[in-house]
């Protein structure tokens, strides 16, 4: 079905709009890497946080959550629900720290916690395999998904739109570096939120509202069977979710998971902000914006398609499909902008933190040392357009969104937990992280090509793979040179307790000083996971109008927001606001 003359005069001036901002802010690029990959380290919590939302509000999101809700009912959300036990600790535990660290990547942190040779041989190797492997799979799936709503709603080729919208990000986040991809990010989120809602909303009335939708599920599944695909937490027997694959995903994969102390995109918009009080907040907004405010207009539709397309081979097709049944022109248009809005605020940050690992941390670092910072940005430029062009290759070979989520999933199982204990344990070294991240690479490529194991059962073998190899690897390896931890415990100040061999070697008081309180920050982030799904299943309860519920969630949700208002004020006391004045500049360390 083609497009009518208003939705393509929509389309066009948003992607006008988006080549003026990098046009408007490509000045700001040019001075030196820390400006293009972290702008100088000035944003504030409302704008870091909300491009961290934009950057996971990818368009291929919308289409996964459309599959989770056809194989297990709105509970196969939590899959990625989950992820709010993790990135809360980011909020409460981890970004300060990695804004503290001053280091313009997280792949460079490697060396400012580890020494020598396998301190250099990790970061060379985690820069290429983050910044090329794994980002190119991230790219692909999102490309992917584009592909599919372009192929629902386009009259014209899906590769000629693909290819435009791809060139448009590439002009605009090369022109501005980083500040063009954040700034874009803030207004894409609100235009990829709005859409969503309008495209709810029509959804729903299309079904005939809320009753409607339910009698329709019921009609297709059965009583039980709608009941069960409505339940957001089901019971176990649940003929929609397992209570074992429930279990894995909420007893386990969320402190297994890579992101469980942020890294990557997350870590480089923390590092990005103007102080250690703006990187909390900034995740403490992600955390309620990404978990709790963005789901349910996805959900919605998910459901609304499922009746309206029963018999579709490819169910997260069931999306942008509906997008031709109920939007009228105009709404169409925007529609399919907030889709563009969604898949250029998360290409435009991999290719950016992909090239931030491939030249800081490989080139920059092994390749050409000592060059003026001009050299780099243009280096970092040119990785940008060749990682896009891999991203594209690889998506050529890819047919499913959750197929990609759950791979990339596996590999990084395991890693959270040794990411995790860099922090607080000081025996970990480079080996550790080098065990961990063979011992889940090999266990996810063995068990998909010789066993037709689920997801939620190959999660339990990769991860007690993954811990003993690099559990092993920690203690049959000599441990980091004296001095490297004594710089890095200078720097970070992580919680003493669990370093004491390192303090014994540092000879003033004042510098084994913790800023941060252990058990407040535990309380704080018990706060702050019971406020974030609180909020969840309230808006979910409201929208179904079960009302006592409904009320109840909502009350819980204002309570943890009371507790975490008088942690956090807590937080702030004069105690930790003076020790953190007192932390010692470093330079990076580069060997």
């Amino acid at each position: 079905m083609g497009l009518h003359a208003l939705d393509w005069t929509i389309i066009g001036a948003y992607m006008v709009l988006a080549l003026g901002i990098g046009f408007f802010l490509r000045k700001r690029a040019g001075k030196g890497l820390s400006n293009y990959f972290l702008s100088g380290r000035s944003f504030p919590w409302w704008l870091a946080g909300t491009s961290i939302v934009a950057t996971t509000f990818a368009v291929d999101t919308p289409l996964a959550v459309t599959g989770f809700v056809a194989k297990n009912g709105i509970a196969g959300n939590w899959f990625w629900w989950l992820t709010c036990l993790s990135t809360m600790t980011v909020a409460f535990f981890f970004a300060r720290w990695w804004r503290r660290s001053r280091i313009l990547t997280d792949v460079e942190f490697i060396e400012l916690r580890y020494s020598g040779k396998s301190g250099a041989f990790l970061r060379g190797f985690s820069a290429i395999y983050r910044g090329l492997v794994i980002n190119a799979i991230k790219l692909a799936f999102v490309m992917v998904a584009m592909a599919k709503v372009i192929d629902a709603v386009f009259a014209i080729d899906k590769e000629t739109a693909l290819l435009i919208s791809l060139a448009v990000i590439l002009v605009y986040s090369v022109m501005s570096g980083f500040w063009g991809v954040v700034v874009t990010d803030f207004l894409q989120f609100f235009i990829a939120m709005g859409g969503s809602i309008v495209f709810a909303i029509l959804a729903v009335k299309h079904v005939g509202g809320i009753s409607g939708l339910e009698s329709g599920l019921v009609a297709r599944f059965g009583a039980q069977g709608a009941e069960d695909m409505l339940t957001i937490l089901p019971p176990a027997g649940s003929m929609w979710m397992p209570f074992f694959t429930l279990f894995v995903y909420l007893g386990i994969m969320w402190w297994a998971d890579a992101r469980v102390e942020g890294g990557s995109y997350v870590a480089q918009r923390i590092m990005s902000t103007k102080d250690e009080k703006h990187a909390t907040a900034a995740s403490l907004w992600f955390n309620f914006a990404h978990i709790a405010l963005r789901p349910w207009p996805w959900i919605l539709v998910a459901l609304v398609s499922l009746i309206v397309y029963p018999n579709i081979a490819d169910k997260e097709s069931g999306f942008p499909l509906m997008m031709n049944t109920v939007l009228p022109i105009g709404l169409k248009g925007l529609m399919i902008t907030s889709f563009f809005a969604a898949f250029m605020s998360t290409v435009d940050t991999l290719i950016n933190w992909g090239s931030s690992y491939l030249i800081n941390d490989f080139y920059k670092r092994f390749l050409a040392k000592d060059k003026r910072e001009k050299h780099y940005v243009i280096a970092s430029k040119i990785c940008e357009v060749g990682l896009l062009t891999v991203g594209y290759i690889v998506s050529r070979n890819v047919d499913s969104v959750v197929g990609m989520w759950k791979l990339v999933a596996s590999l990084t199982a395991g890693l959270g937990v040794v990411y995790v204990a860099r922090w607080f344990w000081w025996r970990v070294n480079a080996w550790s992280e080098v065990a961990a991240m063979v011992a889940s690479g090999v266990s996810t490529f063995w068990l998909n090509a010789f066993t037709t194991m689920d997801f939620a059962h190959k999660i339990c073998i990769i991860l007690p793979v993954s811990i003993v190899s690099w559990v092993l690897a920690t203690y049959l390896t000599s441990p980091v040179s004296m001095d490297r931890l004594t710089s890095f415990y200078r720097r970070v100040r992580p919680y003493p307790f669990f370093w004491k061999p390192v303090l014994k070697h540092i000879e003033d008081p004042a510098e084994r000083v913790c800023p941060d309180d252990f058990w407040r920050n535990v309380r704080c982030w018990v706060w702050g996971v019971v406020a974030v799904y609180s909020l969840l299943f309230a808006i979910g309860k409201w929208i179904f109008m079960r009302t006592p519920q409904a009320i109840g969630f909502t009350s819980l949700f204002a309570a943890m927001c009371v507790l975490l208002w008088i942690e956090m004020r807590g937080r702030g006391e004069s105690r930790e606001a003076a020790v953190t004045k007192e932390l010692v500049e470093e330079p990076a360390l580069q060997s």
